[in-house]
Parts: structure tokens; C-alpha cells; sequence
């Protein structure tokens, strides 16, 4: 009877073991930013590979210890405060959180290396002609500033992230634009600006952007729509001259009259 109940406590405290471990295991290997998880996306190598990454490792070392003090002009590198280096150890991430900045070391052999400019870019989204909601046509360009957050996300999770968020901002303002009046972008700039700024950050934060800012810069409308433009608001300015006049020649009568009345009466 003891031996059963001895042997019931070692399997319960087995298996809470091996629950802490799995749990552990699982949060080292798990990141989440604002919602987005990097779970188990990026696995080390396990097996046959691991055993050769490992003996590779050992023999790139032992080749840097040989032929040091030379070999430090190969192995170390430096990155700006503004910077961060990603590096692929055998093609896998070797600091999930990068490197840097400052000075670290690598193996020529075994890493590659692509430093990641984590400062704020701003780019112009060229002209993009577009079709309003009431059938006119504008151009319109807008300025985008973004930085990249997680250097990890910006290499692993698209080709070229530059090229890309450029792409999005078109297609974006494109889109956004095409659902609104002239009445509507030529007034309310600021409320379309802040709008693609919270549908850009939030279709770039799979990439490991933060988009800061987004600024609707010029409306462009057509020549024709500019003079028909022009036309209707002189003809308006006349019309109100004309008002304002009438009513002067109006208060003056009535004047002219009153001093009539009285010179009658006297």
C-alpha cells in the first residue's frame, strides 16, 4: 500500500515537473507585441542538425583562437546607437532580440549579418490620381514617417520592408480617397491623414513597424475644375456686391426720404 501511494506522489510530481518545463519552455520560445505572437515561428534546430551546427560552432572557434590576435580584425563589429544587427547563425537567428548597439563579436564563417536602421524614415507616397465618390478626378501625394521596432520581425517577416510599407501607403491612400467627396478631402486632411495612419500601423505591425505619422500634402484638381471653380466663386463675389450695393442705394433712399419729411413738416 505504501509503495502504490509512494509511487502515485513520484508520478504527480513527474508530471508537475514536466508541466513547469513545457510552460517554460513555451514562454522562452514565445514573444507577443501588441497582440501579434511569434510562437514557435522561428524553431532552433534539433537532431542530426544541431549536433553539426554545434561541431562546426566548436571548430570556427578553435580556428579564431589560432590565428588571434589576427583573427579580431575579422570577428568583431561594431553597430551605431541608432542601429541594431540581426544575425543568422547556419540560417538561424542567433539573438532573437538582435545585437548591438556597440561592439560584439561574430564568426565570419558561420554568421551572416544585416544591420537594421531602427531611426525614423520618412518617404513621399508618389502622385496617385484618383477617382472621387462624386466623379472627379484629383491627385493627391501624402509623406509617411515610420521606424522599425522589432528588427527581428522586419527581416524574417517580409522581403523588403521599405518597399513594401511604400506599396501599402498607395494602395492605402488610393482606397481611402476613392470613398470620399472633393468636398470631403479638401476639408477634412486631418481626419483622412489620421485614419491611414491607424490602418498602416496596424497592417505593419505583423512587419515590426510603427508607423508615427501620415500627412496628406497637396490636392491637385484639374485645370477645368480649377477655372469652373474660380468662375463660380466670382460670380458669387458679384453677387454679393451686388446685394451689399443695393442695399446701400436702399438705406440712402430711405435717408433722403426721411429728410424729406422733415423739411416738408418745417
Amino acid at each position: 500500500m505504501e509503495l502504490t501511494t509512494n509511487a502515485a506522489k513520484l508520478l504527480s510530481a513527474s508530471k508537475l515537473e514536466i508541466d513547469k518545463g513545457d510552460k517554460d519552455h513555451a514562454s522562452s520560445n514565445t514573444a507577443e507585441v501588441r497582440g501579434y505572437q511569434l510562437s514557435e515561428k522561428y524553431e532552433s534546430s534539433t537532431g542530426v542538425n544541431a549536433g553539426v551546427g554545434i561541431f562546426l560552432t566548436l571548430f570556427s572557434v578553435i580556428l579564431v583562437i589560432l590565428t588571434f590576435p589576427l583573427s579580431l580584425f575579422f570577428i568583431t563589429k561594431v553597430v551605431q546607437q541608432y542601429e541594431k544587427a540581426v544575425i543568422f547563425r547556419l540560417g538561424e537567428i542567433k539573438d532573437r532580440k538582435g545585437s548591438g548597439p556597440g561592439l560584439f563579436t561574430y564568426l565570419p564563417c558561420l554568421d551572416e549579418m544585416r544591420v537594421i536602421d531602427m531611426r525614423t524614415v520618412s518617404f513621399d507616397v508618389a502622385p496617385q490620381e484618383i477617382l472621387t465618390k462624386d466623379s472627379v478626378t484629383v491627385t493627391v501625394d501624402a509623406v509617411v514617417y515610420y521606424r522599425i521596432r522589432d528588427a527581428i520581425w522586419s527581416v524574417c517577416n517580409v522581403d523588403d520592408v521599405q518597399k513594401a510599407t511604400r506599396l501599402l501607403a498607395q494602395t492605402t491612400l488610393r482606397n481611402m480617397l476613392g470613398t470620399r467627396t472633393l468636398a470631403g478631402i479638401l476639408s477634412e486632411r486631418e481626419v483622412i491623414a489620421h485614419a491611414m495612419q491607424s490602418m498602416l500601423d496596424e497592417a505593419t505591425d505583423p512587419w515590426g513597424v510603427v508607423v508615427e505619422r501620415v500627412e496628406v500634402k497637396d490636392v491637385k484638381l484639374p485645370l477645368a475644375l480649377q477655372r469652373s471653380m474660380a468662375a463660380e466663386a466670382e460670380a458669387d463675389r458679384e453677387a454679393k456686391a451686388k446685394v451689399i450695393a443695393a442695399k446701400g442705394e436702399l438705406d440712402a433712399s430711405k435717408a433722403l426720404r426721411e429728410a424729406a419729411d422733415v423739411i416738408t413738416e418745417s
